[in-house]
C-alpha cells in the first residue's frame, strides 16, 4: 500500500511501506587486469563489508537478504570483463531461486562499473555506485527505466569523478531515473567521511527499495541539473 509519494527526474512513483521482499547483491572493487583469484580477505572486498553489515541492519530481516559476490578473479580483463559475468551469474541464480523479487546493486570502483552494465538485468530495480570506474565508451542503454545513484569523492585519484558525471548525463538521456552526489574531500577508499559514505550508500539502497526515506542528498540529487554537494563544503543533511 503506498503511504506516500516521490519525484524523481520530474517522475512521480508510488512509495511502499517496504514489505516486500527484496535483495541487495554487493559488488567489491579489482584491478583492470589480473587473473589471479579474488579472495575475501583482499582489501577491495574488506572495503564492502561495513556496507553489507550495515545493510543488513537497515533492512528487515525477514523480507531483504544482503548478497555479496564473489568473483573468479580480481580483474575486468577487458573484454571478458569477468566481474561483470560472475554478477550476471549470480542475479540468475537469485532469480531461478525467489523469481521476479526486486534486487538493487551496490557496487564500489570495478564493482561499481559491474553494477552499471549489470543493470539490464530484468530483477534489477535500481544502482548505487561508490566512486565507480566509467571509462568514457561505457554503454547507458541498459540503465533505461533503472534507478541510479552515483556517490563520487572529489578527491579520487583512483576512478575519475568527472567521468561519473558524464556517465550521469547520459544515463539520463537513455531513460534512467538519476541523482549524483559529489563528496567533497572524499576519495577512493571512502575512508574519508567514511559514516557519510555508509549513510548515503544505505539511505540510498534502501529508498531504492522502498524500504525507508532517501536521504535528502540523494532524493535532490534526482532533480538537480548538477552532482549535489556533501561534506567539507556543504553541511551535511541528517538522514
Amino acid at each position: 500500500m503506498a503511504d506516500e509519494t516521490a519525484t524523481r527526474g520530474g517522475k512521480a512513483r508510488g512509495r511502499t511501506t517496504g514489505n516486500g521482499r527484496c535483495t541487495v547483491v554487493v559488488l567489491h572493487g579489482g584491478r583492470p587486469e589480473g587473473r589471479e583469484p579474488a579472495r575475501p580477505w583482499q582489501p577491495a572486498a574488506l572495503r564492502m563489508r561495513p556496507f553489507a553489515t550495515a545493510l543488513r541492519r537497515a533492512l528487515p530481516r525477514r523480507s531483504a537478504e544482503v548478497v555479496p559476490v564473489r568473483y573468479r578473479y580480481r580483474g575486468w580483463n577487458g573484454s571478458a570483463a569477468d566481474p561483470l559475468q560472475d554478477t550476471l551469474l549470480a542475479l540468475d541464480a537469485l532469480a531461478a531461486r525467489d523469481g521476479d523479487r526486486p534486487v538493487v546493486l551496490l557496487g564500489h570502483s570495478m564493482g561499481g562499473r559491474a553494477a552499471l552494465r549489470a543493470a539490464g538485468h530484468p530483477t534489477v530495480r535500481g544502482v548505487v555506485a561508490l566512486a565507480p570506474w566509467c571509462p568514457d565508451d561505457e554503454p547507458v542503454a541498459q540503465l533505461a527505466g533503472r534507478e541510479l545513484v552515483i556517490l563520487h569523492g572529489d578527491q579520487d585519484r583512483v576512478t575519475a569523478p568527472d567521468a561519473s558525471w558524464r556517465l550521469l548525463a547520459r544515463a539520463r538521456e537513455a531513460g534512467a531515473l538519476a541523482s549524483g552526489v559529489r563528496l567533497t574531500g572524499g576519495e577512493h577508499t571512502m575512508l574519508r567521511y567514511a559514516g557519510m559514505w555508509r549513510r548515503l550508500a544505505v539511505g540510498a539502497v534502501t529508498g531504492l527499495l522502498e524500504a525507508g526515506p532517501l536521504p535528502p542528498e540523494v532524493a535532490e540529487g534526482f532533480t538537480a541539473q548538477e552532482p549535489v554537494a556533501v561534506g567539507a563544503g556543504r553541511t551535511a543533511k541528517a538522514g
